[in-house]
């Protein structure tokens, strides 16, 4: 129903823009001999472009997982503070896009640097293609700046690693063994109170099989802190299913390879001059504050058209 919902709403934008070009073009004919009225057709035209360029960009994104939530991970690499502060910044600019683009997000796990930053952070992200649209920020990302955790000012290069996975839904049946997982609970850190030290609400699951490790704390209650990490791990043995399927397993396991020097997608650069390009499309920008206060379109849609888009399941 969702996928017919999906269909028929593409039918009705497509004839929709049909509709506005064909009045566009009466409206020319009529007013052809008429100046005064060259600036309002202009304007309409201007916003049919944008319509037609959103409208293109959706039949981008036709892949089975495309339409679905996103969950978000966020790991520096070596560095210490410096990274985490990093892995911090992105956690923010993905906030920032979600927000900008009526998404809504919920933090599912948040472990907070030792003196800045994060050592790890999983948000999931929910909306229609949410998942289509950010399925490109999986990654490497690299910085260079100079340091503010530096006393002697010195440039320094900083990695962070984004796995981006579909949200699972309970449409779709991933069937995990309870004998197949080890679940521990802990006390939750950083700020909560008397609370996170009286009770051991965090979850942490395992999944032995795979070896793929879940957890959060973000909610008091060990229950639904459980639920959340359910769902996540849901959501990741979904992702390693389709690229078993597809035999892309290399694909998957490269992407999670050491996060250092010439693994990266992009590139953020605030000294000695201000530039953030994409290795893949060559898309690139000096309005590097407007990149992190989540203004990601030009990457995304680069990214998108210019054939870099096939996951898993987009068969």
């Amino acid at each position: 129903m969702r996928q017919l919902a999906s269909h028929k709403k593409m039918v009705a934008d497509f004839e929709k823009l049909q509709a506005d070009i064909n009045d566009l073009a009466e409206l020319a004919e009529l007013t052809a001999d008429n100046p005064a009225e060259f600036a309002e057709i202009t304007k309409s035209l201007d916003d049919f472009s944008r319509q037609l360029d959103s409208f293109e960009l959706y039949t981008y994104l036709s892949g089975p997982d495309d339409g679905r939530g996103a969950i978000v991970t966020i790991h520096p690499g070596a560095g210490g503070t410096e990274s985490q502060d990093w892995a911090e910044m992105l956690f923010r600019m993905y906030n920032r896009w979600a927000e900008a683009n009526g998404f809504k997000t919920t933090l599912i796990d948040y472990q907070a640097g030792d003196e800045a930053g994060l050592k790890s952070a999983t948000l999931s992200i929910e909306g229609e293609y949410a998942y289509g649209h950010l399925k490109s920020e999986s990654g490497v990302h690299r910085l260079v700046r100079i340091s503010p955790f530096d006393a002697n000012n010195r440039r320094h290069t900083s990695f962070v690693s984004i796995h981006v996975y579909p949200e699972v839904d309970d449409n779709i049946k991933v069937d995990i063994n309870e004998a197949d997982l080890r679940i521990d609970t802990y006390r939750a850190s950083g700020a909560g109170g008397q609370h996170v030290n009286k009770t051991s609400s965090a979850v942490r699951i395992t999944h032995i099989p795979s070896g793929i490790v879940v957890q959060c704390q973000a909610e008091r209650s060990q229950h639904k802190n459980k639920a959340s990490a359910m769902r996540v791990l849901r959501s990741r043995l979904y992702q390693l299913e389709q690229e078993k399927q597809h035999e892309e397993m290399k694909r998957f396991e490269d992407a999670k390879k050491k996060i250092e020097w010439g693994s990266q997608i992009r590139s953020y650069i605030f000294h000695p001059y201000n530039l953030v390009k994409d290795h893949r499309t060559g898309v690139q920008t000096s309005d590097i504050q407007r990149v992190m206060d989540g203004d990601l379109e030009m990457f995304i849609n680069a990214y998108l058209t210019q054939g870099n888009n096939h996951h898993p399941g987009d068969d």
